[in-house]
């Protein structure tokens, strides 16, 4: 037993010395967006800003606000308000009212075939004239110079397509270890400091704040390619690297930034219909996910405490690294580093989080989304 306590922790050591620090390496490397240079008028190309809003009169005010200050001379919003039932096509209409540079397009009725997000960005991009299309979510915060910027970053990098990692306003114990720890994950699962080689498999799309540009997007098949992808935003991340154009990575924090999930119970919910998705809707993946978040996360400490001799070595070996990765996300994202201790709880949160989203899928025999259901074999037929 002594054994295979040794081998198993020497394992999961072998595995944080050397896949988990080039992971840490590689996210050190990545750029962060303020290092990069407002764009001057003449090198702005147009953007159109793309968001789809569905009953959130609530945020609407303080995101429009900074929609409304932005410094961008070639820039037209396009706002969706998709079946929404209250005060969000007044709040979008009296938005738009001010400026002829923004629409709204609205939505009374879901098309057949379609999930209503990839519905309504599908439909705005149908209206839209910019050279960029930059998808974003309805509650996404910009500082005026923000587009500048990227602009001069896609012109730097020669990208196709744009993902930024933003700044995430995290209040309470909760919200703070659980979005740390993911963004941790996040990083380990899809390597982002590869997305930029050509000739790696690596690809990544986040929902509040892609870039991509209007060629590539239209050789690629637009959203019309994801009509029912419930993670949509990756998948739109993956046609993008596999249709052959180049996609990169930058770090935003202040420069564009969400409130994610508000409290505990908001983050359970949220992720509800997303991370048996993100499992390719397999039980296998789904146990294989689990298990690898208790081996590498939890497991660790159990054999510093209990371990000995070389099991309890390799153990220290194999807590060190993603409880100093942990605390170095936590650094970016501008919480304590304390909250890297929070390592084993949150990964049994995360456990926790995927095994319900696979029961509750797999017990209503697929998901409920914006009032709508769509069956499990349909969501795994059509997926990307």
């Amino acid at each position: 037993m002594h054994i295979l306590e040794m081998v198993f922790f020497g394992l999961i050591a072998l595995f944080w010395m050397t896949y988990g620090l080039q992971t840490v390496y590689g996210a050190a490397t990545l750029p962060w967006l303020k290092s990069s240079a407002p764009a001057a008028d003449a090198d702005c190309p147009r953007i159109s800003l793309i968001f789809a809003a569905r009953d959130e009169g609530e945020k609407l005010p303080a995101s429009l606000a900074t929609l409304i200050a932005l410094d961008y001379p070639n820039l037209e919003i396009i706002a969706v308000d998709d079946r929404s039932q209250d005060e969000t096509p007044r709040i979008l209409d009296d938005f738009a009212s001010t400026d002829a540079r923004r629409k709204v397009v609205h939505i009374k009725e879901l098309s057949p075939g379609w999930l209503g997000k990839p519905h309504a960005l599908q439909k705005a991009y149908e209206v839209s004239t910019g050279e960029w299309l930059l998808f974003t979510d309805a509650d996404v915060r910009f500082h005026p110079e923000s587009l500048r910027r990227c602009a001069t970053l896609n012109d730097s990098l020669k990208l196709d397509h744009l993902v930024l990692f933003i700044g995430m306003e995290m209040i309470g114990f909760w919200e703070k270890a659980l979005v740390s720890f993911f963004g941790m994950s996040f990083n380990l699962a899809i390597q982002p400091h590869q997305v930029y080689h050509p000739h790696s498999p690596a690809y990544v799309g986040v929902g509040a704040f892609q870039m991509v540009r209007r060629s590539a997007y239209e050789a690629c098949g637009t959203h019309w390619r994801l009509a029912l992808e419930v993670i949509d935003d990756v998948k739109l991340g993956k046609i993008i690297k596999q249709g052959g154009f180049r996609s990169g990575v930058a770090i935003a924090k202040g420069d564009v930034s969400i409130r994610w999930y508000a409290g505990f119970g908001n983050l359970i919910r949220g992720v509800e219909k997303n991370f048996f998705a993100g499992a390719q809707y397999r039980i296998s993946q789904v146990i294989l996910q689990v298990f690898a978040l208790l081996a590498f996360n939890v497991a660790p400490i159990l054999g510093v405490i209990f371990g000995h001799g070389w099991t309890r070595i390799f153990a220290t070996l194999a807590l060190l690294v993603p409880v100093g990765f942990l605390a170095g996300v936590d650094i970016v994202m501008g919480i304590s580093p304390f909250y890297a201790l929070t390592l084993p709880l949150a990964a049994l949160v995360f456990a926790y989080m995927l095994a319900r989203s696979t029961f509750i899928t797999l017990k209503q025999g697929g998901i409920y989304w914006r009032g709508t259901f769509y069956p499990l074999e349909l969501l795994r037929r059509s997926k990307v």
